[in-house]
């Protein structure tokens, strides 16, 4: 049996991530995972990237969200 490999974010830009966060739980789940404003008043990708560049304990949380719902999404298709 092979154990399931951890995701890494090797090659995956922010704009990656939060395009697929965005599409995949949506903005209200962004926002109530990592509070910020940027997702929950009048969210964008655009709004998102410029706090999250700018603001690396905000990015850590998103980085480890994306990680998260990567490796949820994993163990759902190999139960």
């Amino acid at each position: 049996m092979n154990p399931i490999k951890k995701p890494s974010l090797d090659g995956i830009t922010l704009e990656m991530i939060v395009t697929q966060l965005s599409e995949g739980i949506g903005w209200e789940a962004m926002g109530d995972a990592v509070p910020i404003r940027c997702f929950t008043f009048d969210p964008s990708i655009k709004s998102s990237l410029k706090f999250l560049r700018r603001t690396p304990w905000a990015r850590k949380k998103v980085e480890q969200l994306y990680l998260y719902h990567l490796q949820s999404r994993a163990t759902d298709r190999f139960p």
